[in-house]
């Protein structure tokens, strides 16, 4: 069976075009909010339910999203097409490719953002400021706590790591001590 990236990057990519045409913040929240409605359990049962036609899945699926745009005629077709390809189980994968492409489109990038104590806006800002002269590109952040980091904080951009916490020099000192 082909890999769920392979199957799902051509309908990211049919999407993404549309959007482009249109107002691509708003695609990008509906596409995420489509991701997440499938992934809920009784969504997915709903799917693979063999008593429940095309069109009833369809129609449930369209009614659970609350963006404005889930109403249009694009929407209902895009749609109506996962459901017939028995690809609607592939739109977690299809939002994540939509936001790669939509942050390529904008030369940006995501910064999954771990602190070990809760950061205020202004230590957000300063920080979003000085990765984004290290990465050369606009970063948008999403910030966590975890405690178990100590102190410092551990920021993931793509497939760069800047690990800069307490537990990781801890863990760099043990392996340094143990070789």
């Amino acid at each position: 069976m082909a890999e769920l990236a392979t199957i799902a990057r051509p309908y990211a990519e049919a999407l993404f075009r549309v959007a482009k045409s249109q107002d691509l913040a708003a695609w990008a929240n509906l596409v995420s909010e489509m991701g997440q409605v499938v992934s809920h359990p009784e969504v997915m049962a709903l799917a693979q339910n063999p008593a429940v036609s095309h069109q009833q899945l369809a129609d449930t699926f369209l009614a659970l999203l609350k963006s404005p745009q889930s109403a249009s005629a694009e929407v209902k077709n895009f749609v109506a097409t996962l459901v017939d390809n028995g690809r609607l189980a592939a739109l977690p994968e299809i939002a994540e490719q939509f936001h790669v492409l939509k942050n390529a489109q904008e030369g940006a990038a995501d910064a999954e953002i771990t602190s070990a104590f809760e950061m205020t806006e202004a230590q957000v800002k300063d920080l979003i400021t000085s990765l984004e002269k290290k990465f050369g590109r606009k970063l948008n952040p999403s910030v966590t706590v975890d405690n178990s980091l100590i102190g410092g904080v551990r920021v993931v951009v793509g497939d760069e790591v800047l690990d800069t916490s307490v537990r990781a020099k801890l863990q760099e000192l043990h392996a340094a001590l143990a070789a």
